[in-house]
């Protein structure tokens, strides 16, 4: 698992920095909410982000070794622990119909906010996650009925095997995440130099703007 973590942590890291050239300051926006993949991450902090990188900048890696994490935690289960994988396949149920705006996208763009911060005093016109819930709520009438059924009852045995399940997929994790922290270490310094050559110079320019219009104020 180790030589296959650190080959897709390689390839997740070249992916960034293919895309890092491509992004600007100026479609960074801020958030109104912690993220919780990026905050206090061990990822962030293997990969040698500090507190001066933009959000946008470090969910577009973490993004992409979450789904290493993802999908190796996926796999293990599928293929040893029966009880969990039932149980996901209950709790994902049916796919309702309706438009997605947060489904499909770009690795650095998952888990982000879809609409932005609105502004005092400009309301939006419509907003995507509006658009997605009317179209759900317009879809509804026309799908099937559900009638659930009530959950079987578990044995204490039963109940004592999925407790177990559970904890080998928590190890599981945890060992795949400090696999691809210790393998994103290695990548630091070039990581480091991409930061220092594409988003660094964005920030300076950006703070020599502010700091021009704050000593030199438009006067009315």
């Amino acid at each position: 698992m180790a030589d296959s973590i650190e080959g897709r942590v390689r390839s997740g890291v070249d992916a960034f920095l293919r895309w890092l050239p491509r992004w600007e300051i100026g479609t960074s926006r801020a958030r109104t909410r912690v993220c919780r993949l990026c905050f206090g991450s061990p990822v962030a902090t293997a990969a040698g982000f500090d507190v001066d990188v933009p959000h946008s900048v470090q969910h577009a890696l973490l993004s992409r070794m979450r789904v290493i994490v993802d999908e190796e935690v996926d796999r293990y289960t599928a293929r040893n622990l029966p009880l969990v994988s039932r149980e996901l396949a209950k709790a994902e149920g049916p796919e309702l119909p309706g438009y997605r705006p947060d489904e499909g996208l770009a690795l650095e763009f998952q888990g982000l906010e879809i609409d932005p911060p609105p502004e005092p005093g400009q309301p939006f016109l419509f907003t995507l996650a509006e658009l997605a819930q009317e179209d759900r709520d317009a879809a509804l009438p026309l799908a099937e009925p559900v009638h659930p059924t009530p959950p079987a009852a578990y044995s204490e045995e039963a109940k004592a095997a999925l407790r177990t399940e559970l904890e080998l997929a928590d190890d599981h994790a945890r060992a795949v995440g400090t696999g691809v922290c210790l393998a994103l270490v290695e990548h630091r310094s070039r990581i480091a130099d991409a930061i220092d050559r594409l988003v660094e110079p964005q920030i300076d320019d950006l703070l020599s703007e502010l700091s021009q219009a704050l000593e030199n104020p438009r006067t009315r």
